[in-house]
């Protein structure tokens, strides 16, 4: 029950800005109006626009509308990067920031049941759910917080987060260079690819373990 109440918590907290700011980022930030603010920034377009979708922790910015924006202004290629670059740091600092309250505040905060039960769905399932929620909306900053609360295993949530950001970050950067219209394909490709591919590098983080260099994180 305690689980049930920090998921909505978090729910809320990262929905909260909308009640506050309504659709003022969409409109200023959707579309050519994207574009055109990010190239009133010249050569710092790029350093913008990461920033923006960085804040998308804590305001209502529609980021894949940058991410479009960012495969327009600078091509598929670099627009991807860029776009993978914003997304994973986003998703560390949501991370970081819960994981360094430490076990003893998590216990207080979930409480031990509960807890154990979201330490043992991240050591069984964290990838995948890390993964594939980056593309979706509030789900990425719910994910990465109860990732962090759990204490996942560092190594591993980081490798599920670079996986689903810049796969999400091409997919959007793609749908802009290329203007299409259906925005949807970006979120479907950012969602599927990246669970196809997680089972690929667990098996690899695995391999690794089992050659001596396990660790705790």
């Amino acid at each position: 029950m305690r689980l049930f109440v920090v998921i909505i918590a978090l729910t809320v907290l990262f929905t909260a800005p909308l009640l506050f700011f309504g659709d003022t980022f969409d409109v200023a930030l959707s579309g050519d109006e994207a574009v055109a603010r990010l190239r009133g920034y010249g050569d710092w377009a790029w350093i913008v626009g990461i920033g923006l979708i960085v804040a998308d922790l804590v305001l209502p910015i529609p980021a894949t509308a940058v991410m479009a924006a960012l495969g327009i202004i600078y091509g598929p290629v670099i627009g991807g990067v860029l776009s993978g670059v914003a997304s994973f740091l986003a998703g560390a600092i949501a991370y970081l920031a819960t994981r360094m309250i430490g076990h003893r505040a998590a216990v207080f905060i979930v409480g031990e049941r509960d807890l154990a039960r979201t330490e043992k769905f991240f050591d069984r399932a964290g990838g995948y759910a890390v993964a594939f929620s980056r593309p979706l909306p509030i789900l990425p900053e719910v994910t990465a917080c109860l990732a962090g609360l759990a204490a996942m295993r560092r190594r591993v949530f980081f490798v599920a987060l670079g996986i689903g950001s810049f796969v999400t970050g091409f997919a959007y950067a793609w749908v802009g260079h290329a203007g299409a219209s259906n925005p949807g394909m970006a979120m479907l490709i950012g969602a599927v690819i990246p669970v196809a591919i997680w089972p690929i590098a667990r098996r690899m983080l695995k391999q690794r373990d089992m050659g001596g260099v396990e660790s705790a994180d």
